[in-house]
């Protein structure tokens, strides 16, 4: 007779192992998820997340191993098996047909029969709605996905988990494509399905997120689990160490202050409403991080610079000439590189070889009479490749089958070959786990001091105050103040007092 979770646990694994060619993907892995909880899942890539997640939800079967569920040991030979045992998963990459409403997403492949057999796409509308109304979110069963929002297609998903009674419900990275205000969203209906009983299975690389939301979190590291910790009784520094064995102030290269000459110097630069009056300067050596809150004007500004969206007046000098940005080509031919937060869609070419992915923004380099040098080309990419320690199978490797962290990498080497001495870098570890956000800092530090000079947008705040040389932080399009960090006092809660605009008193002000 097959045994039982116990009393108040809802799944549990023994000893999950499965192995591919050549590699040990899980190692006898053992886990337990309570009824009712918000169970984080943290690790670095590569340890194990994902293929666990995909065999709980019958993508992958494990080699050996017990899990117990729903009254006793199972295994899921394909999703719908584990859909009807009431375990579903939401990837980052929805599974919505786009011109399909709400309702046919929800009851794909499952639509209420009505007379004849006919399908009732009425009583699926109504269970749509009731479903949606359950879980506090206002939103018509009848419109199209394609017309949705991130946050309300992610709603969509969670809707369709609820309409087969999902007693587990496993999210993968949710919060990715987010706003601050879209995740208050989530986080609220994340709530009402605990508070409903089902068991939130959350993985995310953002500590902050797993701290504000969930009641456990477990640590994964090569295919093994490490722990699991109470969120009450345990901290970041805590998680971060059994994730990759080190101490959070080892994340960040140390910087050896040597601001050399002016790069960029912006004055008076206004765009509409986003941007009033912003005055700045970079300097070869540094990292100028800008930081604020949501709104405030940082990615308006880096757009600016980069003649995405060009400024609508004001002053802007690259090595002490002044230049009137208004495209991408200027900005490039200026000396100026730009890494979005967006790799997806404004960086990486998915299905293209990781080699194209580098070479691309300088291809006329590799030309000979008109026709492209592929042994010049491949040996340009290839050491690029192992100047920066990107891990690859091979140069041709299909880009979107990189890590988060070797696909920003890739990106920092496309702009290398065309060697600019001013880089706008937003959220530059966005999506990236915790070891390789190390290895993108240790390559931040070295262009800087190779004489470059970095302006670095972020929303994480340890990571602003980690590495940058300087801080400058906005509020309603404006700078209201630069923080220079020689003295090595900064804190999240002086840079916050700035960007709320509350008096924190401190030396630093305005710059003239």
């Amino acid at each position: 007779m097959s045994k039982d979770v116990a009393e108040g646990n809802v799944l549990e694994l023994t000893g999950i192992t499965k192995r591919f060619p050549g590699v040990l993907a899980l190692d006898t892995v053992d886990m337990v998820f309570r009824k009712g909880e918000v169970h984080a899942l943290v690790g670095e890539n590569g340890a194990g997340k994902s293929t666990l997640m995909k065999i709980l939800s019958g993508v992958y079967q494990a080699d050996s191993g017990t899990i117990l569920f729903s009254g006793g040991s199972v295994v899921f030979r394909n999703p719908s098996q584990a859909q009807d045992a009431g375990i579903a998963i939401i990837f980052q990459e929805f599974s919505l047909i786009r011109t399909f409403t709400v309702a046919e997403n929800v009851f794909l492949n499952r639509e209420p029969s009505g007379l004849a057999g006919f399908k009732d796409m009425r009583t699926a509308r109504k269970e749509t709605g009731n479903l949606l109304r359950e879980i506090g979110f206002d939103l018509d069963p009848d419109a199209r996905i394609e017309d949705l929002t991130v946050v309300q297609q992610q709603v969509v998903e969670i809707v369709k988990a609820l309409s087969i009674t999902a007693t587990v419900l496993i999210m993968d990275e949710p919060s990715a494509a987010l706003t601050d205000k879209e995740l208050k969203n989530l986080f609220g209906i994340i709530r009402v399905l605990k508070a409903r009983g089902v068991t939130i299975i959350y993985i995310s690389h953002m500590l902050q997120e797993i701290f504000e939301i969930a009641d456990r979190a477990t640590v994964m590291k090569d295919g093994e689990t490490i722990g699991t910790k109470n969120i009450c009784e345990t901290t970041k520094e805590e998680l971060i160490r059994m994730m990759v064995g080190r101490e959070i102030k080892d994340f960040f290269p140390a910087s050896v202050r040597t601001r050399k000459e002016e790069l960029l110097s912006v004055s008076g630069l206004r765009k509409g409403r986003k941007l009033d009056g912003v005055d700045f300067s970079l300097h070869a050596g540094e990292i100028l991080g800008i930081a604020g809150m949501a709104g405030s004007g940082q990615t308006d500004l880096a757009k600016a610079l980069f003649g995405v969206e060009a400024a609508d007046s004001g002053e802007i000098k690259v090595l002490g000439k002044t230049l009137n940005i208004k495209s991408v080509r200027q900005a490039i031919g200026a000396g100026i590189g730009y890494i979005s937060e967006d790799r997806k869609n404004y960086g990486i070419l998915g299905p293209m070889a990781v080699r194209v992915n580098i070479t691309v923004a300088d291809l006329g380099r590799f030309l000979r009479g008109g026709v492209l040098s592929g042994k010049k080309e491949r040996e340009e990419a290839n050491k690029k490749i192992g100047e920066l320690g990107i891990k690859v199978a091979g140069m041709n490797q299909r880009a979107d089958t990189l890590s988060g962290g070797n696909q920003q990498k890739m990106l920092i080497a496309r702009w290398l070959l065309k060697k600019p001495r001013i880089f706008i870098i937003v959220e530059p570890t966005r999506g990236i786990d915790v070891g390789a956000k190390t290895e993108i800092y240790r390559i931040m530090r070295a262009l800087v001091e190779s004489g470059s000079g970095i302006l670095m947008v972020s929303s994480d705040l340890p990571e602003v105050i980690g590495i940058s040389d300087r801080i400058l932080v906005m509020r309603s399009g404006r700078i209201e103040g630069i923080i220079d960090q020689s003295g090595g006092l900064t804190t999240e809660e002086r840079i916050m007092s700035l960007a709320v605009g509350h008096d924190y008193s401190f030396s630093e002000g305005i710059p003239s």
